[in-house]
């Protein structure tokens, strides 16, 4: 299934109108904001899962829903270059979910919208955390 480009410019759009509301706000500010951005993201597969009507399906999405939790996880606690990769990472996932996954639940559209949004996502984060060298967002973790 080839991804088409229309799909890919709207979540790239959309993406880019909700990093630009966050950095006017300051939202962006806090470290948690893109580290729970893949959470979110990620999880979407896990509800298609649930659509779509498949045990195993659901259980292959939990498997990689893992991966990208511990992305975000150690992105938060870490360093955030870790939930840049996991974002563009997740962007990757979207290409090539259809050959993984089945995924009857999933929208045709949403491989590319996804694409689209997770790849601006983690060009946003890396614009942020390039601009604010040693510090990126603000909040740091607590132990």
């Amino acid at each position: 299934m080839a991804v088409s480009a229309l799909p890919i410019l709207i979540g790239t759009a959309v993406t880019l109108l909700v990093a630009l509301v966050a950095r006017v706000t300051g939202m962006d500010r806090d470290r948690a904001l893109y580290p729970v951005a893949l959470l979110f993201i990620a999880a979407y597969y896990l509800l298609f899962a649930v659509i779509g009507g498949s045990k195993t399906e659901f259980l292959a999405e939990a498997g990689f829903f893992l991966i990208f939790l511990a992305a975000a996880v150690a992105g938060f606690r870490t360093s955030l270059w870790l939930a840049v990769a996991g974002l563009a990472a997740h962007g990757v996932f979207d290409v090539v979910h259809p050959a993984i996954i089945e995924g009857r639940g999933v929208p045709p559209w949403w491989p590319g919208f996804c694409l689209g949004a997770d790849v601006a996502a983690a060009a946003c984060l890396a614009a942020l955390l390039i601009l604010r060298p040693g510090s990126g967002p603000a909040v740091s973790p607590s132990p």
